[in-house]
């Protein structure tokens, strides 16, 4: 007879019960509405345990890889602890700043090791904690099992209260609190031949960076389309190393793109925004995986105008990013 602990206490399930008429049984008031499994309502996260297939029928994959659930379907046939969709369940974790550096005159790449082990998938993010509270989002742009840091890519804002801090007193040997993941934004192996487009705006390439890098490792064999945009040339950044990936990889397209002409226009950037340019070489979007990261007005309309070149919304991951002048 299955355990269902919530909320830190345990409950038991009896046979062919479900993990919401269990709780419901119990006195535990669960959010619920059709309990057939198609209207979400009762959605619920297994920490500990893993939920059966059936109960997980219809979610996005990016869900199922982080053991989401109906409970109003879920016929449990092992223990588990269970939380609904969206309870905070991270906790503070010490990290050390290994390195601390320049990707182009307003990015920093910050390297940070953990305490203890720390389980995440490229593309989701973390929060980082200044040591008067303070804290802010920031998308990860390492791989797990591939890189031996976190790698975070801050964009340096004017008066910007925790990038700021980053970039004049966060030093290597540094200790930082951090606390995540979260986010729905990664690569989940299954569908090696399905073609993917990445669109991001200046740092939105950190999700992107870790995205692309893990659907190559874990062996993607569809093409991968990558558009990075910024206003001019003197925003992108990493453009060597996603070269070397192009060079290196025959199923790789990489195109850097600036909004405006310039003096400093090079050779190989196309002069449009990322998202336009995206649209225009790829307009019928039907069966393709898309990941919009940045700008979240781009991330917005883009994802709308994917869905509307043939785009399925459950084949479509976001991670828009959120700047404030004073507060960043």
């Amino acid at each position: 007879m299955p355990v269902i602990t919530y909320d830190k206490q345990p409950y038991a399930c009896e046979d062919g019960e479900t993990v919401l008429q269990c709780l419901t049984r119990h006195g535990v008031a669960i959010p619920s509405s059709c309990e057939s499994g198609v209207c979400q309502t009762c959605l619920m996260r297994g920490v500990q345990g893993r939920p059966p297939a059936a109960a997980q029928q219809g979610l996005k994959d990016t869900l199922q890889a982080q053991h989401y659930f109906m409970a109003c379907v879920c016929e449990p046939g092992e223990d588990m602890e269970v939380v609904l969709a969206g309870a905070d369940v991270t906790h503070l974790l010490e990290a050390e700043v290994m390195a601390k550096s320049a990707l182009n005159d307003d990015i920093l790449r910050i390297l940070l090791k953990p305490a203890q082990p720390f389980d995440y998938k490229a593309g989701q993010f973390i929060n980082l904690y200044r040591p008067d509270g303070v804290v802010r989002s920031y998308s990860l742009a390492s791989v797990p099992r591939q890189d031996e840091c976190l790698e975070l890519h801050v964009r340096v804002l004017p008066g910007g209260n925790m990038s700021t801090w980053v970039r004049d007193e966060m030093h290597p040997g540094d200790t930082v609190a951090i606390e995540g993941p979260v986010g729905d934004c990664f690569y989940v192996p299954g569908r090696p031949e399905q073609p993917i487009l990445l669109v991001g705006t200046g740092t939105g390439l950190a999700p992107l960076w870790g995205v692309l890098r893990d659907a190559l490792a874990q062996g993607h064999r569809g093409q991968i389309h990558l558009f990075h945009g910024s206003y001019s040339t003197a925003g992108l950044y990493l453009v060597d190393e996603l070269r070397a990936l192009e060079e290196a990889h025959d199923n790789f397209i990489y195109t850097p793109c600036a909004d405006e002409p310039g003096d400093d226009m090079n050779a190989g950037v196309t002069c449009e925004r990322a998202d336009l340019a995206a649209l225009a070489a790829l307009p019928d979007l039907k069966s393709w995986r898309i990941y919009l990261c940045g700008h979240p007005d781009m991330v917005d309309v883009m994802k709308k105008k994917a869905f509307l070149a043939g785009a399925s919304l459950s084949d479509i991951y976001t991670d828009p990013f959120v700047y404030s002048m004073t507060s960043s």
